[in-house]
Order: structure tokens, then sequence, then C-alpha cells
């Protein structure tokens, strides 16, 4: 992990905390930027590497979001689910070396094919462990729904914007 790594990684974590954490909208449209830190790790990262970032950057998340371990959990097990999920979608030519999963590189459409799952399942985690279980299952639905279309309208516009070409 190199410094411009280090750097991303709390730039991700103070941009989370500081400014989207209070973007919500209907209060069930929630936006968690700091995914993208994570969704853009070189493809050839080791996956332990990859769960204990996903497991600090998370547990830090979950300090100042007061959930318990919530963003830690989930963000561990997007992590994990990763690397099975860039092997079902890599392109026809493979992966380029030190390539990094972002539209720069591979275009939007296979961003989207590659991100959409993977906030899925950790909305899905976060949003059900949150709510205790199934009792309120249509209203977390409809969370985890928005959520993941607010997240990934944002994480393609940070990526249009600022990615390096």
């Amino acid at each position: 992990m190199n410094v411009y790594r280090v750097i991303g990684f709390f730039f991700f974590l103070l941009l989370q905390v500081l400014v989207f954490r209070h973007v919500v909208l209907f209060h069930t449209a929630f936006c968690f930027i700091y995914l993208l830190f994570l969704l853009t790790q070189p493809v050839e990262t080791n996956p332990l590497l990859n769960m204990l970032i996903a497991f600090a950057m998370g547990l830090l998340i979950d300090m100042f979001y007061d959930s318990a371990g919530l963003h830690a959990m989930a963000s561990v097990a997007m992590m994990y689910l990763r690397g099975y999920w860039l092997n079902r979608i890599t392109p026809q030519g493979g992966y380029e070396r030190n390539a990094n999963p972002t539209i720069a590189a591979n275009g939007v459409q296979w961003f989207l094919v590659y991100i959409i799952p993977l906030l899925i399942i950790h909305n899905l985690v976060l949003f059900f462990v949150e709510a205790g279980g199934f009792g309120y299952f249509w209203f977390t639905l409809l969370k985890v729904i928005t959520s993941v279309l607010l997240t990934t309208f944002i994480l393609v516009l940070y990526q249009l914007f600022f990615s390096r070409k």
C-alpha cells in the first residue's frame, strides 16, 4: 500500500464522516462514498489485505456513526465477495497488471456491472442487521434500493469528474 492509498483512505473517511454522513434523501437513501476507496483497490491486492482495510475503514466509520460494527461487518462481507465477483466479470483479455477497477480503466458499463451487486450486498447486510431481522422488511428493502441508487450515482459522478485518464 503506497502513500497515495493511505492518503486516499483518510480522504474518503473524512469525506464520509464530514460531508456524506449528512446526505440523506427522504430518510431512506444514504450515500456511502467511502465504499469507492474499497471498490477501487487494485485487482491483484490480496483478499485478506482487502478485508483488513475494509474492517479498519468500517470500524472508523462506525466510531463516528455509533453503529457498533455494522459498517465494518458490511464492508468486510462486500470485500470478501469482491474477488469472486471480479473473477466472474473478467474482461475477455483479462485484467492488466496493477489494474484498478475504475471507469477510466474499464468504462461506465463495466463499472456499473461491477459495483451495483457489491453495493447491494453491502447495503443488505448493513440495513437488515441494523433492523434486527426482517420485521421491517419492506421499509428496509426500500432503504437498500434507494441507498444503492444514490451511492451508485455519487460514485459514478465522482469517477467521471475526478478520475485520471
